[in-house]
């Protein structure tokens, strides 16, 4: 079987129904938001609950928890069924981090998630996007109304009955690319990285674009490369806020780096033995442009990436 769909990327994966039929279903909503097998993802300020200590895992509330139940209706979103329980996003207000059992804390996804199990993490994941969605999008974007949410939250309507005007979750796509030359791979660092790390070449998709143009653009644009071959390897849902990263590979037509912008600070050609040597750094375990590395380094290598000793990780 394809390792590349064998194994889905961290936040991504089947480990949720969504069950969009039951958004329609108020009488099967109202029950099931009293439900005490159901759970609750709070989300606040975009942060997510988890479990304090050595055993860090997602947090999620019942139904008879004074959080959920002084939250109100419109803050509730209905995320889908896992494991034979409803599962619901709790949007949290505030300025001070509500009340939550001791053994939690509300602390940010993106440095936690490769910790977490894998149906965890997107369980997390999904409400974090979900929420920053609803959070951005309060007034309507044609007439400047306040929006009201419909179909269990996804979907918010314009309250003004002349506009009523429907908003659906926002998705940004961006493009992901590992390119090589055979025997090298073209990474790139941005200034506020941590020292020494660099990554697989990334940018947004802009109207009127293909994802392969959008691939050739980026890469000529940051790096002075042109590239062929362009061939889709997997994808990854990541909601910092809102992007789903679509990754690819492709080889290089041209060699000398020649940066068209400034949004890297520095972009070079890595061999698999400056990999095992230390230099450069990895980026995060749980982002598609580490498989991306990942998977070209074990395709060539010796010992795979994840033990080999000098990889900085």
């Amino acid at each position: 079987m394809d390792s590349r769909t064998d194994r889905p990327n961290i936040f991504a994966g089947p480990y949720l129904d969504r069950s969009s039929h039951l958004r329609e279903r108020e009488d099967w909503l109202a029950r099931a938001v009293r439900d005490p097998n159901a759970r609750f993802v709070p989300v606040w300020q975009t942060r997510n609950l988890f479990t304090r200590g050595e055993s860090m895992g997602a947090l999620f509330l019942t139904a008879d928890h004074i959080v959920v139940q002084s939250a109100r209706a419109e803050n509730l979103t209905f995320l889908g069924v896992h494991q034979e329980r409803a599962f619901f996003m709790v949007e949290l207000e505030g300025d001070a981090p509500p009340q939550v059992p001791e053994s939690g804390e509300f602390r940010e996804l993106r440095s936690l998630g490769a910790m977490l199990p894998g149906e965890e993490a997107g369980l997390l994941a999904y409400a974090r996007a979900l929420a920053i969605w609803r959070q951005r999008h309060r007034f309507c974007g044609v007439c400047g109304s306040p929006t009201r949410g419909t179909r269990a939250g996804h979907v918010l309507v314009c309250s003004n009955e002349a506009c009523r005007a429907e908003q659906f979750p926002r998705i940004d796509p961006a493009i992901i690319v590992l390119v090589t030359d055979g025997q090298r791979a073209l990474l790139g660092r941005q200034s506020s990285w941590p020292e020494g790390r660099y990554s697989t070449i990334a940018g947004f998709v802009e109207p009127g674009e293909s994802l392969e143009d959008a691939i050739a653009r980026e890469v000529h644009e940051e790096t002075g490369i042109v590239v062929h071959d362009i061939r889709y390897h997997s994808s990854q849902p990541w909601p910092f806020p809102s992007s789903i990263m679509l990754g690819f590979t492709a080889h290089a037509s041209s060699l000398a780096i020649a940066r068209a912008d400034q949004e890297l600070e520095d972009v070079r050609w890595f061999t698999r033995a400056d990999i095992a040597s230390g230099f450069p750094a990895m980026p995060s375990r749980q982002s598609i442009s580490f498989r991306l590395i990942q998977d070209w380094y074990d395709s060539g290598a010796e010992r795979p990436l994840l033990e080999t000793p000098g990889v900085r990780l």
